[in-house]
């Protein structure tokens, strides 16, 4: 099966690995301060904002959790999103709004998002659909100008850019996902950016049981009675680790590579299938923006794209859409919500296979599948449509 993702992962990373077993130290330690330094550095961004945590959802959860939200509040995020996001902020109490996006980018406009706002809105979370940064800068901007917290889900771009500023540094928060579906992986963790040094004083506490030392021994070097406990809020143990941030330090100086290879993929099945009648690719990236090329996603007619979905699987070929829109979750649903980029986008988008794992042959097995399939299915389509 030509798979959607797959990690990279080789003697690097198991030298990383071999190294922190023989320190003895598997815990939250020298590592993970060694990945936040580097991570904090790639994003251009003061050490001590940037936090390693145990998973890219608790990043967010612990995100919204510093919202310090109330019933009644609300936060805008697109329909065309991951349940994470929608589920941190009803655990919080707030209700999440769901707004439209263009249904060829699958981003977010800052009409988009302006005309959910409300008197209850408290804050805006932004994804970057496939890594594509958006319209976050114009949408950061609207944000400060209404006093709203702008949290960015930079879970697909962490290579992104706009003008060289990295996706997740425009707003007040943001996460990114090492899971072993993205970019750059440590098997499961992810990072949280705080703008503000106060609350990134915060959260780091909040991240560890809400005790102000994490380590006791190293505690010991400034307090008599080390083991005495000082909690302020109550917190969780979403704290990384030294075994998955040593591999996220090999991972990070190999990301030009993994990125360069997406580039490579994409640019591929862009010229690949180019000209197959009723296929639109991926729109142009603007001028300034640089993509992480997460996803690769082409559209077609509603009527076939599921049809042509099932005839790629049985190829050996796996493809899917992500997000399903939220407001679609039984959950969430919003009755009467008129978004019509999202449900466009969701009956005609499919995401094709789009990682360094991929040789050239292989991208040339899944765009002549596509094509084949897309011809066929319309055919077939077109021919019902004159019996009907």
């Amino acid at each position: 099966m030509i798979d959607l993702f797959q990690p990279q992962v080789g003697p690097a990373e198991l030298a990383a690995v071999a190294e922190v077993f023989d320190s003895r130290w598997l815990g939250h330690g020298p590592r993970t301060a060694a990945f936040e330094a580097a991570f904090a550095a790639h994003l251009d961004v003061p050490s001590d904002r940037v936090l390693f945590l145990n998973s890219g959802t608790s990043a967010l959860f612990l995100a919204i959790e510093l919202l310090d939200l109330r019933d009644g509040d609300e936060v805008v995020m697109p329909s065309v999103g991951f349940v994470a996001a929608a589920n941190a902020v009803v655990t919080c109490g707030a209700r999440p709004v769901f707004c439209d996006v263009d249904p060829r980018t699958l981003n977010p406009t800052v009409a988009d998002v302006e005309v959910a706002v409300t008197s209850r809105t408290r804050a805006v979370v932004l994804l970057h659909y496939g890594g594509w940064p958006g319209d976050v800068a114009r949408i950061a901007a609207m944000c400060r100008a209404r006093g709203l917290t702008l949290v960015e889900d930079a879970a697909c771009s962490v290579a992104s850019r706009v003008d060289g500023r990295a996706c997740g540094t425009f707003g007040d928060l943001a996460m990114w996902s090492f899971d072993a579906m993205k970019t750059m992986v440590t098997g499961d963790g992810g990072m949280l950016y705080v703008r503000d040094e106060r609350t990134a004083g915060r959260a780091r506490p909040l991240a560890y049981h809400g005790l102000a030392a994490i380590s006791q021994s190293e505690h010991a070097r400034t307090a008599d009675r080390w083991w005495d406990l000082d909690v302020r809020e109550p917190g969780r143990r979403v704290i990384g680790n030294d075994l998955t941030a040593a591999i996220g330090l090999v991972q990070l100086e190999r990301l030009p590579e993994f990125v360069g290879r997406r580039r490579e993929i994409a640019a591929a099945y862009d010229a690949a299938l180019a000209g197959v009648p009723g296929l639109e690719t991926p729109p142009e990236v603007p001028g300034g923006h640089e993509s992480t090329h997460y996803f690769y996603w082409v559209q077609m007619d509603s009527r076939i794209r599921d049809r042509v979905a099932r005839d790629l699987f049985d190829a050996g070929i796996y493809t899917t859409f992500r997000y399903a829109p939220l407001h679609r979750v039984p959950l969430y649903e919003a009755t009467g919500a008129a978004l019509p980029g999202t449900e466009e986008a969701a009956g005609r988008t499919l995401c094709l296979p789009n990682h360094p794992g991929l040789d050239d042959a292989d991208v040339a097995t899944v765009a002549a599948a596509l094509r084949a399939a897309v011809t066929a299915r319309a055919a077939e389509s077109g021919r019902a449509a004159v019996g009907a």
